[in-house]
């Protein structure tokens, strides 16, 4: 039998498992530029967010997301840190993708890496 802490971990972990599987990579055009939708990189014309990712608006019109604080690192690793993070911005219902709090759950979800 696993104790609570062994069972409240998996438990998170197969929650934010099947909540980014519908994401698809489809190119598009912001301000007359291509660029790939539902993909985060690093941002770096903007000095006060760490992560930046264009998706689909509320309108059907392709905008930007910026999220994540650049002077704070991600300890996603860590399942105890993964799991207050994952508490405190509920992510277990994380919001529409053209929302930041959607973004940052995603970047904290286990066994993530962050490309760029």
């Amino acid at each position: 039998m696993k104790n609570f802490k062994d069972y409240n971990k998996d438990r998170v972990d197969d929650i934010c498992e099947g909540l980014y599987e519908d994401l698809e990579l489809v190119e598009a055009e912001y301000q007359g530029k291509k660029v790939t939708l539902n993909d985060p990189i690093r941002t770096s014309e903007n000095p006060n967010k760490k992560f930046k990712v264009y998706v689909k608006g509320p309108k059907g019109n392709v905008v930007v997301v910026r999220f994540g604080d650049p002077k704070m690192s991600i300890k996603r690793d860590d399942p105890e840190r993964r799991k207050n993070f994952r508490a405190r911005h509920n992510c277990d219902n994380p919001g529409p993708k053209y929302k930041a709090r959607y973004w940052s759950c995603f970047q904290w979800r286990a066994s993530a890496k962050v490309d760029n």
